[in-house]
This record gives C-alpha cells, sequence and structure tokens, in this order.
C-alpha cells in the first residue's frame, strides 16, 4: 500500500464515556490521559496507533491519518483536486500533519516526517 494508515483519532464531547465505550467493545487499553483529556490506545501486536480526546466546545469526529512521502505536495493536489484542508500542516514532534475534507466533507488526516 502506498499510503498506509497509521494512525486514527475519536474525538467527542465526552471522551471518557468514548473510552469507556470502545474499551468495554472492543478491549481497549489507554496510557497517558493528560491535560487535554486524551487518551492513546495501547494498540498492540498488529495494531495501529490512536487516540480518543475531548473535542473541547467543537463537533466531535473520527479521523484516519495515512502516511504521504511529501505532505506538501498530497495537500497542493488534494486541493487542486477540490479538498479543503481542515487542519493546516503543522509539525508535532518528528512528524508534519495536516487534515483535508474528501468529496463528502469527512476529515482525513495526512501525514509524513518533518
Amino acid at each position: 500500500m502506498r499510503s498506509p494508515v497509521v494512525r486514527f483519532e475519536i474525538v467527542g464531547q465526552d471522551a471518557d464515556r468514548l473510552r469507556r465505550f470502545y474499551g468495554e467493545l472492543l478491549g481497549w487499553s489507554f496510557q497517558g490521559i493528560g491535560a487535554l483529556n486524551y487518551g492513546v490506545v495501547a494498540a498492540g501486536e498488529g495494531g495501529i496507533p490512536g487516540g480518543i480526546g475531548e473535542a473541547q466546545g467543537a463537533q466531535g469526529w473520527l479521523t484516519f491519518y495515512t502516511r504521504v512521502p511529501d505532505l506538501r505536495a498530497a495537500l497542493a493536489k488534494a486541493e487542486r483536486m477540490g479538498s479543503r484542508v481542515l487542519v493546516p500542516l503543522h509539525t508535532r514532534g518528528d512528524t508534519q500533519i495536516a487534515v483535508i475534507s474528501d468529496p463528502e466533507g469527512n476529515p482525513v488526516g495526512l501525514c509524513s516526517a518533518a
């Protein structure tokens, strides 16, 4: 797969309730619940990392993140295809991240090495 899914994020108004739901339903456990009420899912063998957090006044969302070789090029291509950039390119640690919309308006995360 050229651009594999490498991360997911579930965000809503009640992060504790979401973590209880997914934890009980899917057997997930969480690490590092911090000041932003964001818990990282312990991916385990064969899983991809992800997190469940609080929307902090915004509407909730579910996003998957796919790794691309060149984030700037992918953003430019997405915009040429009619996509909107929902979250501009920014760097978190050693990763560049941005979120675009698909043709239906769904958020799609893109990331690459910084």
